[in-house]
């Protein structure tokens, strides 16, 4: 009898699996917000709440917390540090960062979402020397997505930022572009293509050959997402240079009013 009640639990476990609705696969309820480190023209609807956290290597973590306050437009803060796990002295950042987005357009069948935005919150080793992040905030983006129905969906998205922090004497804009595959109804496969081109000189930490990163995504439950990341696969980076830095990411969505 206890074999057969555990059974059923196992089967009400694995159905909810199948039909979970985070942000991942066909049956995703909520839009990307980002992609790996890059925004999208998405946004949190109207009295939902986002709980994220990225740990990196060197025990980085960052949490940060997103509040649909109105219609298409929301409001976050983030903050986090290095040496958080691991052993020895936190190493904090300096400030929280802010992250705030305004949806212009809704996609239509014929034109792209189109969101405009601001994020300070960069990513990695923060270095006091020039007032950085080993991965540069956003700073101020104009995004664009596009979604189409291929092999379940696969998603487009585009965006131009300015990031503020330009101490290293890199004060380019810089482009993006990135994709979302579908696989399935609860896992996605996301990719990304940092240009760079705000982190290419000779005191830079980008090499010139811009950060390509990857990751997958799966809807484990209701509003809850669970990701693997692949950061700078082109080994882009002239200090800690490792090819793939792997990365954990986790998220919670859930309405709040």
């Amino acid at each position: 009898m206890k074999r057969i009640k555990l059974l059923s639990i196992l089967l009400l476990l694995i159905s909810s699996f199948l039909s979970a609705q985070g942000t991942s696969g066909t049956n995703a309820k909520f839009e990307y917000r980002s992609l790996v480190d890059m925004p999208t023209a998405g946004i949190l609807e109207k009295g939902y709440v986002g709980v994220s956290t990225d740990i990196l290597p060197a025990g980085v973590v960052i949490s940060k917390i997103e509040v649909g306050v109105f219609d298409n437009f929301s409001f976050g803060i983030s903050y986090g540090g290095v040496n958080i796990i691991g052993s020895g002295p936190v190493d904090w950042y300096k400030l929280p960062g802010v992250n705030l987005r305004a949806r212009i357009f809704d996609e239509t069948q014929t034109y792209p979402a189109i969101t405009v935005g601001f994020d300070s919150q960069g990513k990695g080793l923060y270095f006091d020397s020039n007032n950085r992040f080993e991965i540069k905030s956003p700073g101020f983006f104009a995004a664009v997505s596009k979604n189409y129905e291929f092999l379940g969906y696969l998603s487009i998205h585009g965006i131009v930022n300015y990031s503020l922090e330009r101490e290293d004497g890199d004060k380019d804009l810089n482009l993006q572009a990135g994709l979302e595959k579908t696989i399935g109804g609860v896992v996605s496969i996301v990719a990304e293509y940092d240009f760079a081109v705000n982190d290419n000189t000779s005191i830079s930490i980008g090499d010139g050959n811009g950060y390509l990163n990857m990751g997958l995504r799966w809807s484990a439950g209701e509003g809850f997402t669970i990701g693997v990341d692949l950061r700078d696969m082109l080994d882009n980076k002239k200090i800690n240079s490792n090819k793939a830095d792997r990365a954990i990411f986790v998220e919670y969505v859930r309405a709040i009013f």
